[in-house]
């Protein structure tokens, strides 16, 4: 299994990613627009659930967003669900709270 990682288009759309082999297990669809990064949507094969890699996705997320300075818009109810249950480690980066 690889480590996580990032494919953008010219637009600033893409995604986080993890393959195991040639398929791709995993997903965090993602935007980013000024100083914003939008999460859509994550997936993670049946399969492949229960493994961790949905939290992999959102850390590798998260750094990302830390280190280009972005805020994060979470649009994604699993992203959403994660910073509402850890406000203290996601307060910095969390633009949209309420």
């Amino acid at each position: 299994m690889e480590d996580v990682q990032l494919s953008l288009n010219d637009k600033n759309h893409g995604h986080f990613y993890i393959n195991d082999h040639d398929e791709q297990i995993a997903e965090m669809q993602i935007g980013i627009s000024r100083n914003d990064l939008t999460v859509y949507h994550t997936e993670v094969l049946p399969d492949y659930e229960g493994h961790g890699l949905a939290k992999k996705l959102l850390s590798a997320m998260v750094d990302y967003a830390r280190k280009n300075q972005l805020q994060v818009i979470a649009l994604c109810p699993y992203v959403f669900a994660q910073f509402k249950r850890h406000p203290e480690e996601y307060d910095d980066i969390w633009k949209n709270k309420n």
